[in-house]
């Protein structure tokens, strides 16, 4: 690939909103790299896809310590672009990871405790060649380590400069309260959750999105097409070979894909049809929907070609939603057991 200039229209048409009550901003719509990044995708087309998002105003890209595969493959290929790619442009990017799921063997590669999330966030950092990360996360609460010993890593990671804010993922309300109210007293507030949310998973409307808008917290969805269900690749009951159902990635049940979520997920299209959207636009568009206070910071995609990313970024210039289109997709808009992460938000009341 030849050298990379980033177009300078970028700006121009990106929304952008505050990340809770902190000077950070976020665009609407995020790169995750959690499914697409990998030693198994070819890097050239990771690189293609990191350029066109990032020349159309995506500057947060999202990681985790465990994202591959191999674990910590993501990383290393987003280390590769920034230095060949996007070194002019750090101080533009807001570069994100996290630690908490399993990493490797043993006590000290996976949970909450300091010695894994400080020892990881190095790691991270020296896999993107990076001296710091601009937010990084506890990825999941732990129940077997004091909630005092999490915080007290993230405010380390801040106050020793790896970091310059911290965050929290798939807490649920009561974790999340008590833990924003830990890392006020130590004095580096919590600055945003990272939930899953989708029409399919809508967990966070009973408690998580009031609790993040009264800690003054961003919330950035992860997952907001449901592990690819609330796309148009399973509509007719059939698993392309290379979705994540016929890949058999970790991350998916087989009951995603019942007669129930079908019929769910057919209604659901006929709606987006009529708006002039693909099933996965509206879903986006859904998850992003003003919400008052409770309304999403922003949304994270992946993407497997630039063509999906141009088609999910879309999704921010559909129209916003009519009293009577929500009511119709509250209908079919219901828990459908696709949260695999539930069982991790339940671990802490």
């Amino acid at each position: 690939m030849g050298t990379y200039t980033a177009r300078e229209e970028r700006y121009d048409t990106t929304e952008y909103r505050r990340c809770g009550d902190s000077g950070l901003h976020l665009p609407r719509l995020s790169l995750g790299l959690w499914q697409n990044f990998g030693a198994d995708r070819d890097q050239l087309n990771q690189r293609r896809i990191l350029r066109r998002a990032f020349d159309l105003g995506v500057f947060h890209f999202d990681l985790a310590n465990n994202y591959g595969p191999p674990p910590g493959a993501a990383e290393e290929n987003l280390g590769r672009a920034l230095a060949e790619d996007f070194a002019p442009y750090r101080d533009e990017l807001v570069i994100t990871t996290k630690a908490g799921w399993v990493m490797g063997p043993g006590p000290h590669q996976r949970g909450g405790s300091r010695k894994y999330l400080l020892s990881s966030l190095d790691r991270s950092l020296a896999r993107m060649g990076l001296d710091h990360v601009d937010v990084f996360y506890s990825h999941r609460p732990d129940p077997d380590t004091p909630l005092e010993e999490t915080m007290g890593a993230l405010h380390h990671a801040v106050v020793s400069g790896r970091a310059l804010y911290a965050g929290i993922s798939s807490y649920g309300p009561a974790a999340t309260r008590e833990a924003a109210r830990i890392m006020r007293e130590l004095g580096t507030p919590l600055t945003v959750h990272q939930p899953s949310y989708s029409m399919f998973n809508r967990w966070v409307e009973d408690g998580l999105l009031d609790t993040a808008a009264d800690e003054g917290m961003g919330v950035v969805a992860f997952s907001p097409l449901a592990q690819g269900v609330l796309t148009s690749r399973y509509l007719g009951g059939d698993v392309p070979p290379d979705s994540r159902a016929g890949v058999g990635r970790p991350s998916w049940r087989d009951n995603m894909l019942s007669e129930e979520v079908l019929e769910r997920t057919r209604a659901l299209n006929a709606i987006a049809a009529e708006r002039g959207q693909t099933l996965a636009q509206m879903a986006i568009s859904w998850v992003l929907r003003d919400q008052g206070p409770r309304t999403v910071t922003t949304a994270l995609i992946g993407a497997s070609s630039v063509e999906q990313l141009e088609q999910n970024l879309a999704a921010l210039d559909s129209p916003g939603f009519t009293p009577e289109e929500l009511r119709r997709i509250d209908e079919w808009a219901v828990d459908s057991d696709v949260n695999i992460w539930a069982g991790a938000t339940a671990s802490r009341p």
